[in-house]
């Protein structure tokens, strides 16, 4: 089975994702989801992936080298919060990773860019904006206008 990277790879040469103009931007007068717009937010995604684990690399790195035994109990308490905050970041961080996997995964299989409740195209702004979208504007408002109304009963 041929995966859409391999569809790249195949039509337009070895370096296909790597080819992209930097300056290149999805348009709407292009057709969708069009080999050069999923290399595109390919590799956007993986430059965000990268970042997130070059900032927890960070993170574990500073947390190896600070102690936490501070000799005042109020300095060790504020490090501790500190630490504490750091570390739900990279958690949700963590999380986040997934959600890109996730969608690195939509585009190896030809649905990024679908919603995936209506099947509907995601506008290119809305991508561009949160990559890792799985519906459209609309289906997202009434998903939470549904999740609200379950929360209220």
């Amino acid at each position: 089975m041929a995966t859409v990277f391999n569809r790249v790879t195949e039509s337009t040469g070895p370096d296909a994702a790597n080819d992209i103009d930097e300056n290149y931007r999805p348009s709407a007068d292009e057709p969708f989801m069009n080999l050069k717009q999923q290399a595109y937010f390919r590799r956007k995604l993986i430059a965000w992936k990268e970042a997130i684990q070059c900032e927890a690399q960070g993170t574990l790195s500073q947390l190896q080298i600070d102690s936490l035994r501070e000799p005042d109990l109020t300095d060790r308490a504020s490090s501790e919060t500190d630490w504490s905050i750091e570390l739900r970041t990279r958690d949700r961080q963590r999380k986040l990773i997934s959600k890109i996997d996730a969608a690195l995964r939509r585009i190896e299989e030809g649905e990024y860019g679908y919603c995936e409740v209506t099947g509907e195209p995601i506008s290119l702004g809305r991508l561009e904006a949160r990559p890792i979208a799985t519906m459209t504007v609309e289906a997202q408002e009434r998903h939470e206008r549904n999740e609200k109304v379950s929360r209220d009963d």
